[in-house]
């Protein structure tokens, strides 16, 4: 706006000064086209904006809301327009515990009191959008400043007025999805509300107050204890179980030896054993039978 003023001045001044002026009159014409120049291209230049991807674009004229907005690409307005950009892509608000990793430096971690009178402290990542349509409401209502005024304040509330329903044990461990669904579908509303399109909700930790993260730990420990001595107990419990089969298996072979064999079977199993040996090539003797029947002796001589 400023070289529109400048090139309608400097015309002005050609016209009206410079050709009254004997001395000047002949660079009159030369001044008063430089300040119609001037003042043509700077129309021209603000009558043209360009919006980026990724981005609307949101008039605004002597203060006051225009509605729709516009677009990527180039955007021809009233030159007397201002245009506040807004991103539309996927945002990122992160509130954590470590110095440098939310988007306030420090300590930005949300603490909570849990069912139980416990404090609990949150680190959380808001994934959101604005709503295209909705960006001239949101500057109208809100401002640009709309992760300062609504993102962050909302989300922490939230967070606080839906902890308070659990132990922090089982927040911290079963129900832990469950928490997050529900802030998430109470955020999203208000979200909603305002112009704002919340994508997820991302709970990145969940710390505990030192105690109980001792008291939690020991019971930890102590189940996998009685894991392992049930595990010990069960293989000792198949070991006796398979000694007593065998067991049993050597008693029901001597049984079966003792009642089906003779004493004739016995001994001539005996002979054909003593049999084989004595025609071996080695040189041996044997003397079969025993002290009641006369001996045979069986010699490879």
């Amino acid at each position: 706006m400023f070289l529109i003023f400048l090139g309608i001045v400097i015309a002005v001044v050609g016209y009206s000064v410079l050709r009254k002026n004997p001395l000047t009159v002949k660079f009159a014409p030369l001044v008063e086209l430089g300040g119609i120049i001037i003042a043509v291209l700077a129309l021209i230049g603000t009558s043209i904006v360009q919006i980026g991807a990724g981005e609307v674009g949101v008039k605004t004229l002597f203060g006051k809301v225009e509605p729709g907005i516009l677009t990527s690409g180039l955007n021809f307005i009233n030159p007397f327009n201002e245009v506040t950009k807004f991103p539309v892509r996927t945002q990122n608000y992160t509130m954590s515990a470590q110095h440098n990793e939310g988007d306030v430096m420090g300590d930005d971690a949300i603490r909570v009191l849990s069912a139980d009178g416990l404090e609990v402290v949150i680190d959380l990542t808001v994934l959101y959008s604005v709503i295209p349509n909705e960006a001239p409401k949101i500057l109208q209502s809100i401002g640009p400043d709309y992760k300062n005024t609504i993102v962050r304040p909302i989300t922490r509330t939230r967070i606080r007025d839906n902890a308070v329903y659990y132990d922090a044990v089982t927040l911290y461990s079963t129900k832990r999805d469950e928490f997050q669904h529900r802030i998430f579908s109470s955020i999203e509303k208000e979200f909603k509300s305002r112009g704002i399109f919340l994508e997820n909700l991302l709970i990145r930790n969940i710390s505990l107050p030192a105690s109980v993260k001792t008291t939690i730990e020991s019971k930890i420990n102590a189940e996998q204890e009685a894991q392992k001595m049930q595990f010990v107990l069960q293989k000792e419990k198949q070991e006796a179980e398979r000694k007593r089969v065998e067991a049993q298996g050597i008693a029901d072979y001597q049984k079966i030896i003792s009642t089906q064999l003779s004493d004739k079977q016995l001994q001539y199993e005996s002979i054909k054993a003593q049999k084989e040996i004595a025609l071996s090539n080695n040189t041996k003797v044997i003397i079969v039978g025993n002290g009641n029947h006369n001996p045979i002796m069986l010699t490879d001589k």
